[in-house]
């Protein structure tokens, strides 16, 4: 006897972002190329926030053909006054804009650890200010933070960005709990190592750490904890972001989404 067929579920909501206003920041490369992309292609109008202006170009041509248009916007973060007035009027916030030193403690330059707190987590900060009373208006936002395992578990050789995410964590969830009577969800998205420049620079510097062949250091340092042995693509992250933007997700905010491959999992 052959069984029934099951009812058909309700289909997920696709992602739709026309009239919507995206702030992604690191947007030239990477992780924040692949959400300004995403977001583009679900309608939004996207101002990509860089100091690279190079990337920016070459991120506003593979967006050509979209159904939202990519706005370069040439902005160095630790102008943490401009990175406010930028934005203003965004109903969708990405921090991701991020850099990296791999150095002992007792060598970490201190010029280094400020300019790494204050792009990551000072900037966030004064970029959310930004976009709060616009969001609080409309009673409709989403910010999502690009955070990091590292957000959740600390790794040696990485004090300033490992205290960065750390504090980005708690940024978020406070801004969830701020936000929710507004309707404005925050969230951390946590991805492992991601296939970027930002990882593949990593490398020589790990090598020296970790007293290791360059050729070693994938495997034995960087995909060591993780039970998923490869990197993780900029777009999968991507698609993280979208579903944290989508009606969806509206339920979900001040809380980490983890793609780390099983690392936590330990």
């Amino acid at each position: 006897m052959t069984a029934p067929h099951a009812a058909p579920g309700p289909v997920a909501p696709s992602l739709d972002l026309n009239g919507r206003t995206a702030l992604v920041t690191g947007a030239a490369g990477g992780i924040g190329r692949a959400c300004a992309l995403r977001l583009a292609a679900a309608g939004a109008k996207v101002r990509a926030v860089d100091r690279d202006a190079t990337g920016l170009e070459a991120l506003t041509d593979s967006a050509t053909g979209l159904p939202g248009i990519v706005e370069p916007h040439l902005l160095d973060l630790t102008d943490l006054d401009a990175a406010e007035l930028a934005a203003a009027g965004t109903d969708v916030l990405v921090n991701n804009a991020g850099l990296q030193l791999v150095r002992p403690l007792e060598e970490f330059p201190p010029d280094v650890f400020h300019t790494v707190l204050t792009v990551m987590l000072e900037a966030p900060f004064r970029l959310i200010r930004g976009a709060l009373p616009h969001m609080y208006g409309q009673g409709w936002g989403r910010i999502v933070n690009v955070s990091s395992v590292h957000g959740l578990r600390a790794s040696p050789y990485k004090s300033a960005y490992v205290a960065a995410k750390h504090g980005l964590e708690g940024l978020s969830k406070t801004a969830a709990l701020e936000g929710a009577p507004h309707g404005v969800t925050s969230n951390c998205v946590n991805p492992a190592y991601v296939r970027t420049p930002l990882v593949e620079k990593q490398l020589a510097d790990q090598a020296q750490a970790h007293d290791l062949p360059e050729e070693r250091v994938l495997a034995e340092v960087l995909l060591r904890d993780s039970a998923v042995k490869r990197l993780i693509e900029p777009e999968e992250v991507a698609e993280a972001v979208a579903y944290l933007c989508g009606p969806q997700a509206s339920f979900v905010t001040g809380t980490s989404l983890v793609l780390d491959g099983g690392w936590t999992a330990h």
